[in-house]
């Protein structure tokens, strides 16, 4: 007989918005392959090209099966295997010894979103690190800037469900590439154009979703918003705004009229490098071709300016007063939208108590924070006390943390004590003391919300974890009680931890229990509308006003402007006129078709695919250095160099290169990827990453 092939319902837990229904094939209890989920109404059975062969993943030769111990030179990748009584031990001993010495804020986590379960990215974020005292982990390399300038203006992240685009009439996709990032919104898009809608790509790159726009504009990176403060003002000033539902809904509108009187179209255009007549077409249109929507990205946030951008055209809903209405708003992410129990996730009620050992030594209340950014830093140069212990988990901060090569200065310290969990043998997992093997989420059970929809999905294990790898939660529990902690949230299962997530009385979680999910895998947030639409009547701004802030008093007291405003982004022609003579170009590395930061940058047929690590000249600037399509290039700055293969064409303006993210730097020529050249500088707000904020200089090889 032919083996039986059962089907697992269960979830995509990548950093990504779509965050899929998937369906998992196993034969004989090996995985055989996965599908979209089809009954999803929003990821509608598809998905996309990194995980739709996930088989290929989870046996990859790279795929680590047991516990190991360092035995080469840090970064060599030498090991020996070692039993997990071997490592949970030894990781206990050398903690408590640290802890003794200088404190538990001398151990740092170091995690981000390599999976985006609430068990094993958001529980693990918080309890044990909680319960120890250890130094906490901004975790601000993604969203932070734009949340902070977004939620001036409207108090949270909220935004418009993504499926009510196809009611829009005029869209903005401004500052994101969807075809490769995001792509199950294209389809609503698409149903959009065929009803007659306008799509409008803005991004200083034309991307994969700039070939099916009806229209493409291309500013100068870091210019946005400038262009959003002059479209304000074009509408302002041909009285296209909607006075009435300013007067009743916002606070600091006429302020903010006369702040974007500073930015006429002349003086935008110089700016952005745009026709004075394409910023007004494009200011006239979006007030007057109702209901428009505006789907912006994270991508443009990190920069040195990223936070004052996206503020300003988060701006640009309350002008026209699209909120409110179906069809009409802005989507930055949904992930605030799901009202889960935080507290008996995370548990803040296990931080040490004043009386127990902890930062006091220090003089501080709270264990000190380290911003995830500034990684290399902060194994360099943080004192009082310094970072003698870290555990990676959920991340390759040696790939994808900017400023590497002072990463890897920070990782190759003899008198770090580093411990690495992790499901490939990565760029970070090389630098282990003791390297830890992790499942992947098809041998563990998690629950996803996801950032790009409305829907929760549960995460079913379809096969028997490999070897002797096991999942973040259930490790972190090990380590807890090791150290001594007796506490029972350290007994507790995923299943637990996602049954108690679940227990909310908001109405959004209406019947949406384990046991729903077990059977259906996932279930929409029961919102008071489908689509959903927020801000109807002016509620549910969460500023101090309860209404969208123009002039906003918190942003003072912050210390930043009270109004939006603009300044250029700091390594630019503008802001550092000597430093852009030396390295006269822009270089942008946003994400890769097939990659997905670094988790499957390993992967041969997705290496293949995305052919080598490349660099996007405009051919002005490739002429002007000898480069010809398919040349090897040196691409260098202050930080460091590295070598790209040049593709030469008008995707880019001259002074501006693009390369998309991210290989290893072990399968990078050199051994490094592009960020050896980015920055480490945070960004005006949130303390976010500047990764397109990063000038360099290219030459033929």
């Amino acid at each position: 007989m032919p083996p039986q092939t059962l089907t697992i319902k269960t979830a995509c837990p990548h950093d990504c918005p779509d965050t899929c229904s998937m369906l998992a094939y196993v034969e004989e209890g090996r995985l055989i392959g996965v599908a979209g989920n089809p009954d999803n109404p929003y990821t509608r059975g598809n998905l996309c090209r990194k995980v739709a062969h996930y088989e290929e993943r989870v046996y990859s030769p790279d795929r680590l099966h047991y516990p190991m111990r360092r035995v080469g030179r840090r970064g060599e990748g030498r090991f020996e295997r070692i039993s997990w009584e071997e490592a949970i031990g030894e990781i206990a001993m050398r903690w408590k010894a640290t802890i003794a010495e200088s404190g538990a804020e001398a151990i740092l986590p170091y995690s981000y979103a390599g999976t985006m379960g609430v068990v094993s990215m958001s529980a693990c974020d918080g309890r044990l690190w909680n319960r120890m005292g250890a130094s906490r982990l901004l975790r601000t390399i993604c969203s932070a800037a734009a949340e902070t300038g977004y939620g001036y203006v409207n108090g949270w992240s909220g935004g418009i469900d993504p499926e009510d685009f196809a009611n829009s009439k005029f869209i903005l996709v401004w500052g994101t590439n969807l075809s490769s990032t995001n792509v199950h919104l294209m389809p609503y898009l698409k149903e959009a154009q065929a009803k007659g809608a306008t799509v409008v790509v803005i991004d200083p790159f034309r991307t994969r979703t700039a070939n099916s726009a009806d229209w493409f504009i291309q500013p100068k990176p870091g210019t946005d918003g400038a262009l959003a403060l002059g479209m304000a003002h074009i509408i302002f000033s041909e009285g296209l705004h909607d006075e009435a539902w300013l007067e009743a809904y916002s606070v600091g509108w006429r302020e903010f009229r006369e702040r974007c009187a500073e930015f006429p179209p002349e003086r935008v255009a110089e700016i952005t490098g745009l026709a004075q007549d394409e910023i007004v077409t494009l200011a006239r249109r979006y007030a007057t071709e109702a209901p428009a929507a505006i789907r912006l990205g994270y991508g443009l946030s990190r920069t040195a300016n990223g936070g004052s951008m996206i503020r300003a055209i988060a701006c640009l809903p309350g002008v026209i007063g699209a909120w409110g209405k179906g069809g009409g708003g802005l989507l930055l992410s949904t992930s605030a939208h799901f009202p889960l129990n935080r507290p008996a996730i995370s548990r803040p009620d296990l931080r040490p108590a004043e009386n127990e050992p902890s930062c006091a030594d220090y003089g501080r209340t709270e264990p000190r924070a380290i911003n995830m950014n500034e990684i290399g830093k902060a194994l360099m140069e943080t004192q009082d006390p310094p970072i003698r212990a870290i555990y990676v988990y959920n991340s390759n901060p040696l790939a994808v943390a900017p400023n590497s090569n002072l990463v890897k200065q920070g990782f190759e310290r003899e008198d770090l004590f580093v411990v690495v969990h992790e499901q490939m043998m990565t760029d970070t997992a090389r630098y282990a003391d003791i390297l830890l093997p992790a499942t992947t989420h098809l041998e563990h059970l998690d629950l996803m919300r996801a950032y790009g929809h409305l829907y929760l999905n549960l995460c079913v294990p379809a096969i028997e974890p490999l070897g002797e790898s096991r999942p973040n939660i259930e490790v972190m529990n090990a380590l807890a009680k090791a150290m001594g902690y007796a506490d029972s949230a350290f007994d507790e299962t995923a299943e637990e931890i996602i049954r108690a997530a679940l227990n909310s009385d908001h109405p959004y979680m209406e019947g949406i229990t384990y046991e729903t999910l077990q059977e259906h895998g996932f279930a929409k947030l029961r919102t008071q509308s489908d689509p959903f639409i927020p801000f109807q009547e002016g509620r549910g701004f969460r500023t101090p006003s309860g209404k969208v802030e123009f002039a906003s008093q918190q942003a003072e007291r912050d210390g930043y402007d009270l109004l939006p405003n603009y300044t250029p982004p700091a390594e630019s022609a503008e802001a550092a006129p000597e430093l852009a003579q030396d390295f006269p170009i822009n270089l942008l590395s946003p994400a890769a078709h097939h990659f997905l930061n670094s988790t499957f940058s390993n992967l041969d047929s997705l290496k293949k695919s995305e052919r080598a690590p490349r660099i996007w000249l405009n051919t002005a600037d490739a002429e002007a250095r000898g480069v010809a399509e398919g040349d090897w290039v040196r691409v260098w700055n202050r930080r460091g160099a590295i070598q790209l293969q040049a593709m030469v064409g008008d995707k880019v303006k001259a002074g501006v290169a693009w390369s998309p993210s991210l290989w290893w730097h072990t399968d990078s020529p050199e051994g490094g990827n592009v960020n050896a050249l980015t920055s480490d500088r945070l960004t005006d707000m949130g303390g976010g990453s500047t990764f397109h904020t990063n000038l360099v200089q290219v030459a033929l090889l």
